[in-house]
């Protein structure tokens, strides 16, 4: 009878210690209405899958993580931050593309990512990669709003337009393409001018979509992009090193979080500006650099195995064209935190979503 006893309360303690980890969180009340999505690759889930550009991830391995192991465009093996944050705020189980979307009267108002994989603040990036520029993500946003309206009527789309959160998350291909990789605005600005000069694209594309009705703004700033799977092998070729270090390079992470403290000062002061509706007028500042640093530095808290190279093919360069069916990939893409030689995993995404829903979305829900 005490063996009986003695198993009891082991399997009733068992059950409290189950009960404390896995107890249900509960959703966010909130009021936004949708979700907008703008700008890069982070947060575009096919929108370049109807364009004439290299920049695609619409053929495997991408997606093998992705419900149906379809490969939608989305870059990485699974899904991106946006799909897991409007399915925390139960308003949609993906936020999905505009391109090819057949929206109807209940999907519509729940949002779409116009971000274009490739893109940046600086329409040369764009460009230069034959991908869909900030502002014609804007002139599809003009063209949304005007079929929401017409199909829900003006009243109700101004309504949807006032309780929708933005997400903008643009700037590194700005920094790696144009600046580090090509002599393009090297040869015209400083860094420092350089980080103005995106600083200043970022704040007029605020300030446009304030006039266009929306009042709660998510804006990213950047990650460390000294620590992408592809930066650290480009640094290791032109120091004609080997083998080539796999690290971090300091000077492209200090410029990094450089930026993103010249783009906390510009909210702060955006959000001061006279005219502006306080309190209806929100902005929050979203910090992906710090969370990506620790998964670098402490990665068993987080699942990951490999944080210097990408799951896809050799993880050193692959991305888009060169990611395909004929590279090889890791087996376990949840142990990476990097899926190709630029892009976040699913595991990486998913993490730095569940932080976004604690820290960003009360500071826009009410």
């Amino acid at each position: 009878m005490g063996k009986v006893n003695l198993a009891m309360d082991l399997f009733f303690f068992l059950l409290t210690i189950f009960s404390l980890f896995h107890h249900p969180v509960q959703a966010l009340t909130h009021n936004i209405s949708a979700v907008f999505a703008f700008g890069d690759s982070t947060l575009d889930p096919g929108n370049n899958n109807h364009l004439s550009t290299l920049i695609k991830a619409n053929h495997p391995p991408y997606g093998r993580d992705f419900p149906g192991s379809a490969a939608t465009g989305r870059f990485t093996d699974g899904k991106l931050i946006t799909d897991y944050l409007v399915s925390s705020l139960q308003i949609n189980d993906l936020l999905p593309p505009y391109y090819g979307y057949n929206f109807t009267t209940n999907e519509m108002p729940t949002g779409v990512s116009f971000a274009s994989a490739g893109s940046g603040l600086d329409d040369l990036t764009a460009t230069t990669s034959s991908v869909q520029t900030i502002a014609t993500q804007i002139e599809n946003f003009e063209a949304y709003i005007e079929k929401m309206n017409s199909m829900l009527g003006e009243e109700k789309g101004d309504e949807i337009l006032k309780n929708a959160m933005v997400i903008i998350g643009a700037g590194s291909n700005d920094l790696i393409m144009n600046y580090y990789l090509l002599p393009s605005r090297r040869s015209s600005f400083t860094l420092a001018q350089y980080h103005s000069f995106l600083i200043e694209k970022l704040q007029s594309l605020i300030q446009q979509l304030y006039a266009m009705g929306i009042r709660k703004f998510a804006v990213a700033g950047l990650p460390p992009i000294g620590c992408l799977p592809l930066q650290m092998t480009l640094s290791g070729i032109s120091s004609n090193i080997t083998p080539h270090p796999r690290a971090c390079i300091a000077d492209q992470n200090a410029a990094a979080s450089s930026y993103n403290s010249e783009l906390q000062t510009m909210i702060q002061r955006l959000q001061s500006a006279p005219g502006w509706q306080k309190p209806l007028v929100k902005i929050a500042y979203v910090d992906i650099y710090n969370p990506l640093m620790d998964m670098v530095q402490n990665p068993i808290k987080y699942g990951f195995t490999e944080t210097t190279r990408g799951c896809c093919g050799t993880g050193l360069v692959e991305m888009g064209p060169l990611c395909n069916s004929q590279a090889m990939t890791c087996p376990s893409p949840s142990t990476f935190m990097f899926w190709d030689s630029v892009h976040p995993s699913q595991a990486a995404y998913e993490a730095l979503a569940n932080l976004l829903t604690l820290t960003v979305l009360p500071q826009l829900a009410d």
